[in-house]
């Protein structure tokens, strides 16, 4: 990979302050705004620097665990499952050569059960450490373990956007790393009459009007896939000067690559995205967000 093509990524100012850390102590935790690189650059980063073994980075949803790991090969221009592949549920891209695999937190405490000492692995990255769960908990506490009993050489990776940095820092004895990213001015404008029972066609609304009072895609949240179709049809109805996408778990992988990869033909695109995309994933050329507010989740 030639460091030169991404030099630009605001990650790339602590990437090398990232493996000598990890030589001398191996136990890191990572800090850095959403969009600096921090899920792409350093995984390939650390790659360089390490001679043996496999590094494995869990991402806590499928579609981030394939977009990060086609945009990692992309940046080493190989095809996915070369250097780069993802293990996750139902879809696996892996080789004899794949040296990092991308996982979800299911594959991960699989390959914990069938192999305690995670032979062959020389790292493990646990990215966007905020969204925690019980699973990467549990995956992260068995990693520690290992590390402390059998694998003293395993090291850990703790990376996150906004996370309790010294918390998990204190618990897990790490040092820890911040990248300051690059910031951005946003304007925040709020909508009036907002219609509960109807927020489809309330977000339709505002995305007819980012669409003609902004430039750039606009990326809409609603709280679940019946709320996200329907505001696509309203929009299919009205707006013809740029493409509607929805983005939601339950779409086949090659409908979510088609939202994440940039337009080949200019036009612009609205995307309808359920709450998948609020923090594991970067769509490019973003220039507007409309938010509903609702978040539909189960509660015990």
């Amino acid at each position: 990979m030639n460091h030169e093509d991404y030099r630009n990524l605001p990650i790339a100012e602590i990437a090398e302050e990232v493996c000598i850390s990890l030589s001398e102590m191996p136990r890191l935790v990572v800090t850095a705004p959403p969009g600096a690189g921090k899920s792409t650059l350093l995984p390939l980063v650390l790659l360089e620097n390490t001679p043996e073994g496999k590094i494995l980075m869990l991402e806590p949803r499928r579609i981030a665990a394939r977009q990060v790991a086609e945009r990692m090969a992309d940046m080493l221009g190989e095809k996915i499952g070369q250097t780069v592949g993802y293990r996750v549920r139902f879809d696996t891209k892996v080789s004899v050569a794949t040296r990092i695999e991308v996982i979800t937190e299911g594959i991960l405490e699989r390959m914990l059960v069938d192999d305690p000492t995670l032979d062959g692995v020389a790292a493990v990255i646990f990215d966007e450490y905020h969204e925690r769960s019980l699973s990467s908990d549990l995956s992260l506490a068995l990693t520690r373990e290992i590390q402390n009993v059998l694998r003293p050489d395993l090291k850990i990776l703790v990376m996150s956007a906004t996370i309790e940095a010294e918390e998990i820092c204190r618990k897990m004895d790490a040092r820890l790393l911040h990248s300051h990213g690059r910031c951005h001015d946003v304007r925040i404008v709020y909508g009036e009459d907002f219609d509960f029972k109807d927020c489809s066609a309330v977000v339709a609304s505002s995305v007819r009007k980012a669409l003609r009072e902004h430039d750039g895609n606009i990326l809409a949240f609603l709280p679940g896939q019946a709320e996200i179709l329907k505001c696509r049809d309203i929009l299919a109805e009205t707006t013809d000067d740029a493409d509607i996408l929805t983005l939601y778990g339950m779409m086949s992988p090659e409908e979510q690559r088609r939202v994440l990869i940039p337009t080949k033909d200019g036009k612009r695109k609205v995307v309808l995205a359920s709450p998948i995309a609020e923090t594991s994933l970067t769509i490019e050329g973003i220039s507007v967000v409309v938010d509903s507010g609702l978040y539909r989740t189960p509660v015990f």
